[in-house]
């Protein structure tokens, strides 16, 4: 019987198994943490500074030696094949670390040139890159001249320039403003919709349910939930809505029995109320108190409600 080619399982991009991490000061940042990242996903790895996600990831990419279990790059042994597992992986840094007196399109090319791939293939590969980061008209710009958004988009450009099967974003948006971070959400989405794997190491939790099919929340060193995103979301028994309200709002609120209402400002309703629960009851209620509901939109972002149930911090620690 012939198997079909299809059938075949594929190896995770990433596949860590009992993963440990002592300092030598004794801290303990990683206490046997284990996941699977399929090939083609992007996959979000949440936690609030100080819980692990950037010593997970320096071990991957081989920036932290680990302490114990072990790390598989698209089925390659990171500690027996390490040069072959790094070659599959591109990985963007926190800090942005280029030479602000180069030229984007050197940069590039540089940086291809320190992987071995040959000038002219560097050079096309190159416009391919800035064409995709929309910085092709800046190709020969100091980079210092570069805006905020540019800049994080070349450091991604450059990891791109050897063609990694599998991206790895070390909190790549911290401390940005969100058009930043959004403008970075377009090229990624472009990336992973093109075949690259993506791993996506943030606090930031609308930016994981925005861009995300899978995710794990990482807590003290220890993964605390994993699975898809749409599931960890429907955990979630309890609902958000911001009610517009024609005219003023009353004095007092009427009472919703198992629901919280509360005033955001003059004009708008906050209601939190069980998942199950009718909303009809609630506009009857609502009518009733002479309370005219213009329009209504769910509140963001229920991921945030679930980082704070699994780990007892809010989400954009500090």
């Amino acid at each position: 019987m012939t198997t079909h080619p299809d059938a075949v399982p594929r190896a995770p991009a990433l596949r860590i198994r009992d993963l440990h991490k002592t300092y030598g000061n004794g801290v303990q940042a990683l206490k046997g943490v284990s996941l699977d990242v399929a090939p083609g996903d992007f996959f979000a790895l949440l936690g609030p500074n100080g819980a692990g996600k950037s010593t997970l990831i320096g071990i991957v990419s081989s920036l932290v030696n680990l302490s114990g279990g072990g790390v598989e790059v698209f089925g390659i042994d990171l500690a027996a094949r390490r040069g072959d597992a790094m070659r599959q992986i591109g990985l963007v840094p926190q800090e942005i670390n280029f030479n602000m007196f180069e030229q984007p399109l050197d940069i590039l090319v540089n940086y291809a040139g320190f992987y071995g791939i040959p000038r002219a293939q560097a050079e096309q590969r190159a416009e391919a890159e800035l064409r995709r980061a929309h910085l092709w008209d800046k190709a020969r710009m100091m980079s210092r001249t570069l805006s905020g958004g540019m800049k994080r988009r070349l450091m991604i450009a450059r990891a791109m320039m050897t063609a990694p099967r599998l991206l790895i974003l070390d909190e790549p948006t911290a401390g940005v403003d969100i058009e930043i971070r959004r403008d970075m959400w377009r090229v990624l989405r472009e990336i992973n919709a093109a075949g690259t794997t993506i791993i996506l190491t943030t606090h930031y939790l609308e930016e994981a349910e925005s861009l995300c099919r899978n995710l794990a929340i990482i807590d003290h060193g220890t993964i605390v939930e994993q699975g898809p995103m749409r599931a960890l979301l429907a955990k979630l028994d309890v609902e958000g809505f911001l009610f517009d309200i024609d005219g003023t709002l009353p004095a007092t609120l009427p009472a919703i029995a198992n629901a919280t209402l509360a005033a955001r400002d003059d004009h708008t309703l906050e209601l939190d109320m069980p998942r199950a629960m009718n909303l009809n009851g609630v506009f009857d209620v609502l009518d009733a108190a002479g309370i005219r509901v213009r329009s209504m939109r769910t509140k963001s972002n229920r991921l945030e409600e679930l980082f704070v149930r699994l780990t007892g911090q809010p989400g954009e620690a500090a």
